[in-house]
């Protein structure tokens, strides 16, 4: 892999954390993600199944996990299967694992070529009353494709109907939100790598750019820092198309006097970043720009204070929307009978700051998390308050990835990135 490899330590540790949560006698599989096609003979670049991944620390298509804690065999009690490589693998396709380069990344002792699981896995389930089934109920999952992982979850319920089926998911959602240090390092370099992209675009954007151009210039320096690219579809919207909130096109020219939002992070062993900044096109930002600018820093400022343990989401939200009413009533684009008449549902700021403040985030750009379980330290969330005024041509969104701590303020692990708007103007025009 092109990223240094995360010590299998961690790996370890998440399967004995995952164990531990298991009912006795039971059995866990975890399927690696499919090679999706595109048309003729081409594929979209793999991306591992991430909890797979989380498990095993396995990044290659056709890989299987097995945890049996109580296997009859001490061997069979955790398991991997792989695809078995060869010489003409070697050459067409390049490096597969090999059983004991196996071993060195995810610690698992006992590996088997895929051509062996049925015939073991029949043996372990003779054995298992129940078996734990990898499924994804992200809160913001939206899966029409079936995936490698639901077509052997189908098989497996028809091939062992006599057998009590369990969801690895709730077990998961707890263990992935709570962050291991070698994470957090993890997360931390690629918001490293996201500070050099955004430095570097600071000193490429002038007035008729194109904001394909601006994604480039990012794109050159993940690439050169061993990061695979993007964490998520990065958005690169001058002007009004700041407004449209989920804005990928990234095809227009920017004019001076815009402002461009940009969301935009990037991975680092499957691990993602998320940052949004807003700059202006011309090096310097309005006095009105500014201004608006500055009120959604300070609530971001005061949002991030919020995020420690104990801490309900839902409630740190309507608290974020008490902090943008109070700043766009002073902006002016709210008056007092805006606020006295507003939908307790629909509350009268988001008609210009309609998202969230905040969300979890790992391997995952939205990752696992129960958001109605309260923050706990080591949870990863993004701060990312907003405010966009189609009226006046322009939107502002500014976002930093921050882990709770056991006590006082989040530690920003974006806190090199430059977000002062007068530190973003002297880079603009150094």
């Amino acid at each position: 892999m092109r990223y240094t490899p995360i010590d299998k330590s961690l790996f370890v540790k998440n399967r004995k954390n995952f164990i531990k949560e298991m009912k006795p006698n039971s059995l866990a599989v975890f399927n690696s993600n499919d090679v999706y096609p595109i048309g003729a003979d081409s594929t979209i670049p793999f991306q591992q199944d991430r909890n797979l991944y989380y498990l095993s620390g396995v990044d290659q298509e056709e890989s299987i996990l097995v945890l049996f804690p109580d296997a009859v065999k001490p061997e069979h009690r955790e398991i991997l299967f792989l695809r078995e490589t060869n010489e003409h693998i070697a050459v067409w396709e390049g490096e597969k694992l090999t059983k004991e380069k196996a071993f060195e990344v995810s610690g698992v002792k006992t590996v088997y070529w895929l051509d062996d699981f049925q015939k073991i896995f029949y043996e372990l389930m003779a054995q298992a009353e129940m078996v734990y089934v990898n499924t994804n109920e992200h809160y913001r999952a939206n899966v029409e494709t079936e995936t490698r992982e639901a077509r052997f979850n189908k098989w497996l319920k028809e091939s062992y109907p006599a057998h009590a089926v369990a969801k690895s998911n709730p077990i998961l959602q707890r263990l992935r939100s709570v962050k291991d240090s070698l994470e957090i390092e993890t997360i931390q370099q690629a918001c490293a790598i996201t500070e050099k992209g955004f430095k570097r675009v600071l000193g490429f954007v002038k007035p008729g750019v194109w904001e394909f151009e601006i994604e480039a210039e990012f794109m050159h320096e993940f690439l050169r820092n061993r990061s695979r690219g993007f964490a998520y579809t990065p958005i690169v919207a001058s002007g009004q198309n700041a407004n449209v909130l989920h804005y990928i096109e990234n095809k227009a020219q920017c004019k001076e006097g815009e402002l461009i939002l940009l969301d935009i992070g990037a991975e680092y062993a499957n691990y993602a970043s998320d940052m949004s900044r807003t700059i202006p096109v011309s090096g310097r930002f309005t006095k009105r720009q500014k201004e608006v600018y500055n009120k959604i820093l300070s609530i971001k400022d005061e949002a991030t204070k919020m995020l420690v343990p104990g801490t309900l989401w839902a409630e740190y939200h309507k608290e974020v929307g008490k902090l943008a009413t109070a700043a766009f009533l002073d902006l002016g684009l709210l008056d007092k009978a805006d606020v006295q008449n507003e939908n307790p549902d629909w509350p009268a700021y988001k008609k210009y700051f309609m998202h969230g403040t905040s969300h979890h985030m790992g391997l995952d750009t939205h990752d696992y998390g129960l958001l109605h379980e309260p923050m706990q330290a080591n949870m990863v969330f993004t701060v990312e308050p907003g405010v966009y005024i189609p009226e006046e041509g322009f939107g502002i969104r500014l976002e930093d990835d921050v882990v709770v701590q056991e006590k006082g303020e989040p530690f920003n692990l974006m806190r090199n990135i430059p977000i002062l708007a007068d530190e973003i103007e002297d880079l603009m025009n150094a």
